[in-house]
């Protein structure tokens, strides 16, 4: 069962600068919760029991986000703000835990992913990149669709999705035995490639942030070298094991959103705003209205 997610929040979050110097770029709100809180969510309700965060010292907001306030509950509680109250203490399950590494060099995703190690053992687990918040609407999640076929098959699962033709170097892009999956399927892949040149890219499917990987994955990342930009890369590990064990592209069904840049950012949280349960109205007609002026 896979029971472990890993999300690596180590990185600086340069492209989020100026704000995010003091503020870790997973904790900027995306309307009324920080960005990170979406993916743990997600990771939660795919079954994920164990959120092993592979951190920085610079990053201990999101450990304390995570963590009890008795202090402010104990006034939320006290003046009878009981819908506040339940908010801060529905953030995470009581039967999920969160677990902090540390990543000490900044050597690639991964170097991230394999901090990990001693946390996963040999236990399937899945990846989730923070930066990359997955909306599937109504429709079930696609994490929970990539669990399923792991447990149905045992082949990795590796999300994709397309991307023009003209962008496929700044991805991790993969080749397949045969025909696309359709979408919420899964297909073969005999090759995964770290952003190929254009005219190289064995396809237009980009990996986008989410697998579902075996735990025999972490003795490949000990034995990887580093490739692409001079850093350990999860994909070329996961084209080793390709060779070794069967792994499949998932292609996905959700909306993605790239919070790690401002536009992806902005875009998340018009969309999220809007979606909002309280705030939904009011955010629609405020788009509406600045879009008529």
């Amino acid at each position: 069962m896979v029971r472990k997610a890993v999300l690596p929040v180590a990185g600086f979050g340069s492209r989020m600068l100026p704000a995010s110097k003091s503020i870790p770029k997973e904790m900027l709100p995306v309307v009324d919760r920080p960005a990170i809180e979406y993916v743990v969510k997600e990771a939660v309700r795919a079954g994920i029991k164990d959120i092993v965060l592979v951190s920085h010292s610079s990053k201990s907001a999101i450990e304390d986000y995570f963590d009890t306030q008795f202090e402010l509950e104990h006034q939320l509680e006290k003046k009878g703000k009981t819908a506040l109250l339940d908010a801060l203490q529905n953030i995470l399950p009581a039967d999920v835990n969160i677990i902090s590494v540390r990543q000490h060099h900044a050597l690639g995703l991964g170097h991230a992913v394999a901090c990990a190690a001693p946390v996963i053992g040999n236990e399937p687990f899945a990846v989730l990149l923070p930066d990359v918040l997955v909306d599937c609407l109504d429709i079930e999640e696609d994490l929970a669709v990539m669990v399923r076929r792991y447990h149905d098959t045992s082949a990795a699962q590796i999300m994709v999705e397309e991307v023009p033709a003209q962008r496929v170097d700044q991805y991790g892009i993969v080749a397949l035995e045969g025909d696309a999956p359709r979408a919420g399927d899964s297909a073969a892949m005999r090759a995964i490639v770290e952003k190929p040149p254009i005219n190289e890219a064995p396809s237009r499917l980009s990996v986008v942030g989410r697998y579902v990987l075996p735990g025999e994955i972490m003795a490949i990342l000990a034995e990887t070298q580093p490739g692409a930009g001079n850093e350990i890369q999860l994909t070329d590990a996961i084209a080793t094991l390709i060779k070794q064990s069967p792994v499949e592209a998932y292609s996905m069904r959700g909306q993605t959103f790239d919070c790690g840049n401002k536009v992806g950012y902005l875009r998340a949280i018009f969309h999220y705003a809007a979606r909002h349960p309280d705030l939904g109205e009011h955010a629609r007609a405020m788009m509406a209205e600045a879009s008529q002026r």
